[in-house]
């Protein structure tokens, strides 16, 4: 399985918490709110014990996929990730948030994330082994850490073309709508989420509209028609902890600090929203 870029913009290695020293609590973030109300299946994230990947398949009940348990004995086959998923199974570890999380992404968002394994497929066809290209990395960084969010409002997404972090977080904007979080896609982001204090940065698919499950559905027929995702500067950083009510210290000295809400890159542009 391809590896997340580090969420935060650095290099730092991930050790993802023990599942008995997680505070069920921190699922009541509004990170986790796409899968965390997933009927009948919240207890997948705050059982105290993992629930095997035999269970884990049967409990979600994927159509034309399986989740199956990565072992020495499946990787003999000596498949790509990718393309054993066309084929219908799901690599999953037992005992990890990244996997879980992302059985849970694939539950709840399942026509985005067969359109990103098609594109992944069609690129890896005809490729050497190793050998991947800026549409790959795009497909893959959305996959990890991406978020859909929606805008109504062009001054915004101007402020935000512009890296204006405290116009774009202005709380009255996110109150009345005028932009919103549709979806929280990335499963690394959520694996990260669990450690606390974690500044978060999601790499976004911005939308306008208004519904969220239209803006859902938009994403994955862009991916399935290779319209979006073709290169990673596409996708639009998004610091997570400035959203109004996402972190503790929300004070006005918090949005200045630059190493998180960082500044405009010389020569940066972004891609119109989809429609």
């Amino acid at each position: 399985m391809t590896g997340a870029e580090a969420a935060d913009g650095g290099p730092r290695r991930f050790v993802p918490p023990l599942r008995a020293a997680v505070d069920r609590a921190a699922f009541d973030h509004p990170l986790f709110a796409g899968i965390a109300g997933i009927a009948g299946f919240g207890d997948l994230l705050t059982a105290a014990d993992w629930p095997r990947v035999v269970d884990l398949d049967a409990r979600l009940a994927l159509p034309g996929k399986r989740f199956v348990e990565q072992d020495a004995a499946l990787l003999a086959d000596g498949l790509h990730y990718e393309t054993r998923i066309a084929e219908g199974r799901i690599a999953t570890r037992a005992g990890n948030w990244h996997d879980l999380f992302n059985a849970l992404v694939w539950a709840r968002y399942l026509p985005i994330k067969c359109a990103l394994n098609a594109q992944q497929c069609r690129h890896i066809e005809g490729r050497a082994a190793g050998q991947r290209n800026r549409a790959q990395a795009a497909l893959t960084q959305f996959d990890e850490t991406g978020v859909v969010v929606r805008v109504r409002d062009p001054a915004l997404l101007a402020a935000w073309d512009a890296h204006q972090w405290r116009v774009l977080f202005e709380p009255i904007h996110w109150q009345s709508g005028r932009i919103a979080i549709a979806a929280v896609f990335g499963h690394a982001l959520m694996e990260q989420a669990l450690l606390p204090g974690r500044l978060l940065v999601g790499k976004c698919v911005v939308l306008q509209g208004d519904d969220d499950a239209g803006c859902i559905d938009t994403v994955a027929r862009a991916i399935e028609e290779g319209r979006v995702l073709l290169d990673p500067l596409e996708l639009r950083p998004l610091p997570l902890a400035g959203i109004p009510g996402w972190h503790t210290d929300q004070a006005p000295a918090f949005y200045a600090n630059d190493d998180y809400f960082r500044p405009l890159r010389e020569g940066r542009r972004y891609p119109p929203p989809l429609l």
